[in-house]
């Protein structure tokens, strides 16, 4: 028998099988075309829902009325059916309910009278009568407002002045003590008074404490998100910090609320600049992933025998290179291939409908918007990065008009065109395919990407309920979709609340962001033709087999 060298024996039986994997894995990359991913991959980049509100800035509580705004184009080509005139009750409405109660017959024509009203002009009238059928918030209905922002130093009290003026000396003298204990105390006394705010946390980042000059931004901000030297102050730190797109997003954020600002230009210039930078960072971490997604597949080899796995790692990773909007055309397609899509057309035109109105006011000219309807009874909505919307037949279903779902999709917009959804996936790539050879990896990788920030659901909410009001409804249709939800919680433990989480504290949120900024909560709620939709929606539902739902 011959001799055969232990190691050269060893490096023959199991270094070149995995060599030869690891080339087959480049070639595949290197010479055949990207694929969009199919119907077998699994849609993973699931996208879903307190800062204080505004300051004292609000909006014009009389908009133009719906009846007078123009429909964009459907997605489908065609044109969207003409919205009823709410001067009776649907039929579809008269059938939507066998036994229907009394208080709730009486609040839906009161709610429909106000609704005629309302599209008539008549909106002192209208308000009148939602009042008389929407219950007060139970934080009250009078909020005190934060005290305005000022930036001139004669107008601080005696107090301020002195902690202003012993700032100012140990600035002088470069004292670390005497300059941050009075900014200290003037930020916490009087936070209204910006430059000093951004003075102090200026000085903090100097001696080297720039995440409590971090924090301290993002709660004043929260009282003055108008205050476009705060704004940029705090976008500023954040890019010195290499947070890019923590930086795009707050620099958006103040774009799209104040677009007459003077400085609304410069930061959308900024929040492009940001986001231009996270790409390139998270490019240059998605390259070096490849070499680590290969050697990563070249053990799945050795232990499964299977290139498939590594291959959709690898796919995954390319594909993150080529951007948002491609990652969420390529995954919403594979989406659509799965899923139980709605096909009526009235249904599916009236969603595409709402969300276009609501997207023309939420900036990102470079997404494609894309609206559809999910055959499933229970109450979920996501949203893919690139603006690729997904509301199921359920959340029709539990809503009470057009402001409730208009709210929902205002929200589900706001997360698509702040990136949180591209910024999750791109954090939770590496670890997906790490985890695929554990035990339930890939429902923890699932788990790991739909777990939104408290910061990007205060976010998502903020500037939702902006786009909502701008458009025309009731300002507080999101904050009535998440009371009718908590009443139900148990009822949905793995839908839309399970990675929105509602409490009293959140609705209480959305109640004092409504009322500091005057946002009119008594403008259209539009219940005659969603009772109409409603019930076409309960017809087809009915129709689905029990037990089939999956989403």
């Amino acid at each position: 028998m011959r001799f055969v060298w232990p190691p050269l024996h060893f490096a023959y039986r199991r270094i070149l099988p995995i060599g030869l994997a690891v080339l087959a894995l480049v070639s595949i990359v290197l010479f055949q075309p990207l694929q969009t991913i199919g119907a077998s991959a699994p849609p993973k980049f699931v996208t879903e829902i307190p800062l204080p509100p505004f300051g004292p800035e609000a909006l014009e509580q009389r908009p133009i009325p719906q009846a007078q705004a123009s429909s964009p184009k459907m997605e489908s080509g065609q044109s969207p059916p003409p919205t009823p005139k709410p001067d009776s009750v649907p039929p579809a409405a008269e059938a939507a309910t066998p036994v229907p109660d009394p208080e709730q017959v009486k609040r839906f024509q009161t709610m429909l009278q106000a609704d005629q009203l309302y599209l008539g002009g008549q909106y002192d009238a209208a308000a009148t009568l939602y009042r008389e059928v929407k219950a007060p918030f139970k934080s009250g209905e009078t909020i005190k407002p934060y005290p305005p922002a000022f930036n001139d130093p004669a107008l601080l009290p005696p107090a301020g002045k002195v902690y202003w003026r012993e700032a100012q000396a140990g600035l002088e003298k470069n004292l670390e003590t005497r300059i941050l204990v009075p900014l200290k105390l003037l930020t916490e006394q009087y936070p209204q008074f910006i430059p000093g705010v951004i003075l102090y946390t200026q000085q903090l980042q100097t001696h080297g404490q720039s995440q409590t000059a971090l924090d301290l931004l993002e709660r004043v901000a929260t009282l003055y998100p108008e205050q476009a030297d705060l704004i940029r102050a705090r976008v500023t730190a954040l890019g010195e910090a290499e947070q890019w797109m923590e930086a795009s997003i707050a620099a958006r954020q103040f774009a799209i609320l104040y677009p007459q600002d003077p400085a609304a230009p410069e930061l959308a210039r900024l929040a492009d600049q940001y986001l231009e930078q996270f790409k390139v960072a998270t490019n240059e971490k998605l390259t070096g992933n490849v070499i680590a997604n290969v050697l990563t597949g070249a053990l799945g080899y050795a232990l499964t025998g299977s290139l498939f796995g590594p291959f959709s790692a690898l796919q995954t990773t390319i594909l993150l290179l080529q951007g948002e909007s491609e990652v969420g055309r390529s995954v919403s397609e594979a989406a659509k291939q799965q899923l139980d899509m709605v096909t009526d057309l009235e249904v599916v035109a009236y969603v595409r409908e709402l969300g276009q109105k609501l997207s023309t006011l939420a900036g990102r000219n470079d997404f494609q918007y894309e609206f559809n309807v999910i055959l499933d009874k229970r109450l979920n909505a996501f949203a893919l990065p690139g603006g690729k919307i997904f509301i199921n037949a359920g959340a029709i279903q539990d809503t009470g008009s057009e402001a409730e779902i208009a709210g929902l999709l205002a929200h589900e917009i706001s997360h698509a065109v702040l990136s949180h959804g591209f910024q999750l996936v791109v954090e939770g790539t590496l670890f997906e395919n790490v985890t695929q050879f554990i035990p339930l990896g890939g429902i923890a990788a699932q788990l790991f990407v739909l777990d939104y920030s408290r910061s990007m659901e205060r976010q998502a909410d903020i500037l939702g309920t902006r786009i909502l009001t701008a458009t025309g409804y009731a300002a507080d249709g999101l904050r009535n979709l998440m009371v009718t939800l908590s009443r139900n919680e148990k009822s949905f433990p793995f839908s839309w609340i399970s990675t929105h989480p509602i409490t009293t504290e959140r609705v209480a949120y959305l109640e004092e962001l409504i009322q500091r900024n005057g946002y009119n909560r008594f403008a259209y709620e539009g219940v005659a033709r969603h009772a109409q939709i409603k019930q076409k929606v309960t017809e087809l539902l009915a129709q689905k087999p029990q037990g089939e739902d999956r989403f």
